[in-house]
């Protein structure tokens, strides 16, 4: 029988440590050390209170719980377009938000919506798996820039001038998924300002606002009209499973997403809008769960060269690590494997982050409580 193209998408391979760590777990005796998840960016707090007592009241509520405009409840896309305000002092349309299946399912959207099959999309390495992967099971050419330290893991317009051919599009992330790298306002605002006179559409990733320390954090909505800007409930409003998310759409792409939206999932949940309408004003038990993971940064910065770990760069936001592990193994997948199945620590390769590079390192989360990053790093010193 035919098998379609998606055979050649690469795995999200921080899903396959997810089921092994869990199948690890069910297989230990009740006296066993727990398995200390430091693999996948969940974070380890609850939904905030204000959306539970949301989500309680209108269960009890007489509401049929069906269908929602494609974009989402007005009220949420408004209540959306405030924070917006708030946080980046950018007024922003009601037409232009979108509310998403998750930004899992923003991209499909934004690609489709800006793109043809075979046009090239830039974006730095290491990355967030799924853009790569998602690009291609779409048709598109990902076109990979190489980035380190030295480039403060971000891209930057030398290196969109050095390409070849100029891309179709841009994605920057910024927190970026695995390295926790920025983009300071003024290299945000010129790569935008780049991006839209050179009609390459910029693609901005902001899932982890709100998740920095000590660094300021800017929207691509502050400085062009042009861009698509993608965020979620998932990290700073502690909503992963809840699968909502938002996206600012220039105006001529709006009707395209809207129609995508409608054919591929109707609407993002019902439920899931009410609750995170509500998380929006949960300001105070938010800025504490975000102080928890400033914690959890400072022990995981102190513990880490402790335990012979010290080829990484700090975090400016989001609640990783991306160590360099050449000094302890020569490739990151075995390395991690041995964690998991010697140390009961459940780490991500970096071959899913870098297809050159990856073999040399490891993103370690700390989105875990606080007594699980402390037993983690006292596990890993034992071992150095």
């Amino acid at each position: 029988m035919k098998i379609g193209t998606g055979r050649s998408v690469a795995a999200f391979r921080v899903m396959d440590v997810i089921t092994r760590a869990n199948a690890r777990a069910a297989s230990l005796p009740q006296d066993a050390a727990k398995i200390l998840r430091m693999e996948v960016g969940q974070p380890g707090t609850d939904l905030p209170a204000g959306a539970r007592a949301a989500v309680q009241a209108a269960l009890r509520g007489p509401d049929v719980m069906g269908y929602t405009e494609a974009l989402g409840r007005v009220s949420l896309r408004r209540r959306i377009a405030q924070h917006i305000a708030d946080w980046y002092g950018v007024q922003i349309p009601l037409a232009r938000i979108a509310v998403t299946f998750g930004a899992s399912g923003a991209f499909p959207l934004a690609y489709l919506s800006a793109f043809d099959p075979g046009d090239e999309i830039a974006l730095a390495a290491p990355h967030y798996p799924p853009y790569v992967n998602i690009a291609l099971a779409l048709g598109l050419t990902p076109v990979i820039l190489p980035c380190d330290a030295s480039t403060g893991f971000q891209p930057n317009i030398a290196m969109l001038q050095a390409l070849p051919r100029k891309p179709a599009g841009l994605l920057v992330a910024s927190p970026a998924n695995p390295t926790g790298a920025m983009l300071s306002p003024a290299a945000l605002e010129a790569l935008a300002r780049y991006c839209h006179n050179e009609g390459i559409r910029l693609i901005s990733d902001e899932i982890y606002h709100g998740l920095t320390f000590g660094k300021p954090a800017a929207s691509a909505a502050q400085f062009s009209d042009s861009a698509i800007v993608i965020n979620s409930f998932s990290k700073y409003f502690s909503m992963t499973g809840w699968r909502i998310g938002w996206m600012v759409l220039p105006e001529d792409l709006i009707r395209t997403a809207e129609r995508l939206a409608q054919n591929f999932f109707i609407s993002a949940p019902y439920i899931s809008q009410i609750a995170a309408e509500a998380a929006i004003d949960c300001h105070a038990e938010l800025q504490a769960n975000r102080d928890n993971y400033a914690q959890a940064r400072d022990l995981m910065l102190a513990g880490l060269p402790r335990a012979g770990f010290t080829r990484f760069a700090p975090p400016d936001g989001a609640f990783y690590i991306y160590a360099d592990i050449t000094d302890h193994a020569a490739d990151s997948a075995a390395f991690c494997l041995n964690l998991l199945e010697t140390h009961n620590i459940a780490t991500t390769p970096g071959h899913d982050f870098d297809a050159e590079r990856g073999q040399d390192f490891v993103r370690l989360s700390y989105c875990a409580p606080l007594p699980d990053i402390e037993d983690a790093l006292a596990r890993l010193c034992r071992i150095r």
